[in-house]
């Protein structure tokens, strides 16, 4: 006679704090509430005044836009190495409608930059998924083609704050409860996705597809069409981001966004999302580009010298990777263990 035991049930306080533990991004959390003590220790300014409490949400939240987009891409085992190029070009839309088009209402400036941007997201997409080359291939061109036409559309004419709306420029620095704007439109996105990734089935497809793309075909996804919405949509939050870019600085010319790329890519992957697609939360990113960019604050303010502020992010970089594999190794020998156990 057989006899089944059940498993204990733990009662959901207990389950909660189980996954709080085992959570990647708990970590993360971690190493930020480190940095921001040893930082106002050393410097109260840092983070107990109105300006550095202001300056700690403020100055992450167009990361945080992109760090999203490029979790989603990511996730499906690709990579956007454009988003700085679009960046560039979105946020010069933005300030050349304005002065092309005087009492342009700003809601429309602000959805021909996402427009924009979801558009050359969708070139992304498209050559990725319909011609079969490599999303790094594909992205470092249009990385490069893009920069020449904002290089070239900018030319001698870069926008200027006094270009702007006064409106507009107002909404990039204003707050709201002393919380800044940019911070809240960040967050309602990173709600947004986050929802999206986690309950709905195109979100779960997404997952799916980064995990094995072949097993996704043979199920019957539809690869080709999630991948191209996933480079869609990191395109048009990276037109949004931007718009935001433009409204915050109030000058954009043809080295706006440079370098962002690396930036989204280092919080993605600081923020456990897995390299090779499948893992990860858009969560775990956005506080990724929260802990970059406070560190990068923070160090300067530690006496630490420049080139050592590259070196830094460098390294965390090669240790979530480190610890990715080791989780990922530590998963398959409970998986054979449990296949094991079962068999016996």
């Amino acid at each position: 006679m057989t006899t089944l035991i059940s498993p204990a049930r733990k009662n959901p306080a207990a389950r909660a704090i189980e996954t709080l533990v085992k959570s990647r991004e708990t970590g993360i959390v971690l190493a930020l509430l480190m940095v921001l003590v040893v930082t106002t220790v050393r410097s109260p300014a840092f983070l107990v005044s109105t300006d550095g409490f202001r300056d700690l949400l403020l100055t992450p939240a167009i990361f945080v836009l992109l760090a999203i987009g490029q979790a989603m891409v990511i996730i499906t085992r690709n990579i956007d190495l454009s988003v700085g190029s679009v960046v560039g070009l979105t946020a010069y839309l933005t300030g050349r409608l304005f002065v092309d088009f005087p009492g342009l209402p700003i809601p429309v400036a602000i959805i021909a930059g996402i427009a924009l941007g979801a558009l050359l997201g969708l070139i992304n997409g498209a050559l990725i998924a319909c011609a079969k080359v490599p999303a790094l291939v594909v992205t470092l061109g249009t990385l490069y083609i893009y920069r020449g036409v904002d290089v070239w559309w900018v030319g001698r004419k870069p926008i200027n704050a006094s270009d702007m709306p006064r409106d507009f420029l107002g909404f990039g620095v204003s707050s709201f409860l002393n919380i800044p704007t940019l911070a809240i439109i960040a967050a309602l996105v990173l709600v947004a996705v986050g929802w999206y990734m986690r309950t709905t089935r195109g979100g779960r497809e997404l997952y799916a597809i980064g995990s094995d793309p072949s097993a996704a075909t043979l199920y019957g996804l539809r690869v080709a069409k999630r991948v191209i919405l996933a480079f869609v949509a990191c395109g048009a939050l990276t037109g949004l981001a931007g718009v935001l870019f433009a409204a915050r600085y109030g000058t954009v010319d043809s080295q706006a966004g440079t370098g962002f790329e690396l930036i989204s890519v280092a919080a993605a992957v600081v923020g456990g999302i897995a390299i090779f697609g499948g893992s990860g939360s858009v969560l775990g990113a956005a506080i990724g580009a929260v802990l970059l960019l406070t560190i990068n604050r923070a160090l300067p303010l530690l006496g630490v010298q420049d080139f050592w502020q590259q070196a830094v992010v460098g390294a965390l970089i090669l240790g979530a990777i480190a610890l990715d594999r080791v989780l990922a190794l530590r998963r398959f020998h409970k998986l054979i263990e449990i296949r094991d156990n079962a068999n016996d």
